[in-house]
């Protein structure tokens, strides 16, 4: 552990020794570049061919993760767990602008393509509207509501995606090519990831919205970090005092990731506790950078010139963005509750607007909704098993398979007995590892104030821990989808660790390191295969999907 410790350590560009002498012969700005990035950060883009391999290898892994979640897409052609009201739904809005009613069990009629059912009244909905709007695009462009395929587009192409971006989050956040396309890798045969990149529920748009503000706030960090550089280098060499430190400009990688956030909430509202938690990391960032230029009050510096512009520009435009979002329901008349303003003169908060004022009536509605649902349910899951995936959620697992018998079953599977399943699981080895990764992160931070430790933890803080505060409501294991980006990029970052960086005398270990976490990538994308006919609705002897459920609690 000590040797990991030494090579993590210098990894970083995180903590700053203020006892540092400058060299007399170091230009300044490069002596101020040292301080806020590591050497391997400084050199990731130095070269045409690294900056190739850069993008090459990071698609390589995004096209193989885009065959295994578009191959089969439309397969099976039923609604399957909660499609049955976000993929109605969307269709709904497509058509009306808003989600009105269905009526009486329109399942196998809408599966048949008939979806003359729908009809004008609205239907109570409790999330807003964001993941219906992009589900109603995927079927737009995708073949229209009569095909499977059209109806789980959008979320095939934002989780494909996501694996380009997890990639390229990853490279820059260890510096490291190899590193971020094996985040790449990990995504791309994740459990959680591939169902929910092949079933259309919203909870696939809220880790694609969290995960692109993580990457704009990094790219903002690096340009903000040079930009300090540059001006506090101007001002010292012409014999100035920092003070505060230079003004850093408008920050649009930040303002890009306060609509993403934005976009997130306005998918589901725990979208806002990443808005929080991201916020307060990128201020973070910022003090520490101005720590490192030597500003001596870098704490009120933050603050003062980052910290409170950062907090009302990533508030105001995400509550712009989650509020334009409903614009849908704004210009409808029969959404719900859009006309309950004129119905109930006198109520409500009465300084808004009436179409504001039935907004905010119908969120109190849905909040009340939220915090009640205590209804049993019998895949529900205490959070405290998120991280290990302690308990499954079975999505799919029809009886006119399972119930096959003689020739029938034979005929289907080769065996006695079938099953045809979609398990929302993840990669055992990427999950339980990556639970072991988050404490020794959380070492790292603590003991070597290593910023990238926090960084990987900050989406698993964000994703998971707000949900013990609802432990009383009936809720699943498949809600971690939102943080399965960082549960991979913590179990790279231990990766990562034990490798260590190029350090003259340590060749043999670190080779040694490169081949065990080698072997371990390869036994993951071996059980991600394993897994895999669960995952994706094969139908399967019943001894086969049997042996894949490793503990009673997967069932």
């Amino acid at each position: 552990m000590g040797a990991a410790a030494h090579r993590g350590r210098h990894a970083s560009d995180a903590a700053v020794d203020e006892t540092d002498a400058p060299d007399d012969d170091e230009p300044t700005l490069l002596r101020l570049q040292r301080r806020l990035f590591s050497d391997a950060a400084l050199a990731l883009d130095a070269t045409r061919r690294a900056r190739l391999l850069g993008w090459l290898l990071p698609l390589a892994v995004t096209a193989f993760g885009g065959i295994i979640r578009f191959w089969r897409l439309g397969v099976p052609h039923n609604l399957v767990f909660d499609e049955t009201y976000y993929v109605k739904e969307a269709y709904s809005m497509l058509v009306r602008g808003y989600e009105a009613s269905w009526g009486q069990d329109p399942n196998p009629r809408f599966e048949a393509g008939d979806v003359s059912m729908l009809q004008v009244d609205p239907e109570y909905v409790v999330h807003p509207p964001v993941g219906k709007w992009m589900i109603a695009l995927g079927i737009q462009l995708g073949g229209g509501v009569t095909s499977s395929f059209a109806w789980r587009l959008s979320v095939a192409v934002c989780g494909t995606l996501a694996i380009l971006m997890i990639a390229r989050i990853g490279r820059r956040l260890f510096a490291s090519t190899a590193l971020g396309t094996l985040a790449g890798l990990f995504l791309a045969v994740d459990g959680q990831a591939i169902v929910h990149s092949r079933v259309s529920l919203l909870d696939p748009f809220l880790m694609f919205f969290c995960l692109a503000a993580f990457g704009f706030l990094l790219l903002d960090r690096d340009q903000a970090r040079h930009r300090l550089a540059v001006r506090a280098a101007a001002v010292l060499d012409s014999g100035g005092q920092l003070g505060d430190g230079p003004g850093l400009g408008i920050r649009w990688w930040r303002l890009a990731a306060a609509v993403s956030l934005g976009l997130a909430i306005g998918t589901k509202w725990s979208g806002m506790y990443f808005l929080a938690l991201f916020g307060l990391m990128s201020v973070a960032w910022d003090m520490s950078a101005r720590r490192a230029v030597g500003v001596r009050h870098w704490v009120r510096a933050g603050v003062v010139r980052d910290g409170v512009v950062a907090g009302v520009s990533m508030v105001l435009i995400s509550a712009a963005v989650y509020l334009a979002s409903w614009t849908g329901w704004f210009l409808s008349k029969d959404g719900w509750g859009r006309q309950w303003a004129a119905e109930n003169p006198g109520q409500g908060v009465q300084w808004l607007p009436p179409a504001l004022r039935s907004l905010w009536k119908y969120h109190q509605d849905m909040w009340h909704f939220h915090v009640t649902l205590e209804t049993p349910h019998a895949y529900q899951a205490n959070p405290l098993g998120w991280i290990v995936q302690w308990r499954a959620t079975s999505y799919f697992y029809p009886t006119d398979i399972s119930g096959l018998q003689g020739s029938a079953a034979l005929h289907a599977c080769g065996a006695k007995a079938c099953s045809q399943a979609i398990t929302a699981l993840g990669n055992p080895l990427i999950w339980w590892g990556g639970a072991a990764a988050a404490l020794v992160a959380v070492f790292w931070l603590i003991r070597f104030r290593d910023w990238r430790a926090g960084a990987v933890l900050s989406g698993i803080v964000a994703g998971w821990f707000p949900w013990f505060m609802y432990m009383h409501r009936t809720i699943f294991t498949f809600y971690s989808v939102a943080f399965v980006p960082w549960v991979v990029l913590t179990l790279v970052y231990l990766l990562g660790l034990l490798i260590g960086p190029q350090t003259p005398g340590e060749e043999r270990s670190r080779s040694l390191a490169i081949v065990w976490v080698s072997a371990f990538a390869t036994l993951v994308v071996a059980v991600g295969a394993f897994f895999y006919p669960v995952w994706t609705a094969w139908v399967i002897p019943y001894d086969q999907w049997h042996l894949r459920m490793w503990l009673q609690s997967w069932v």
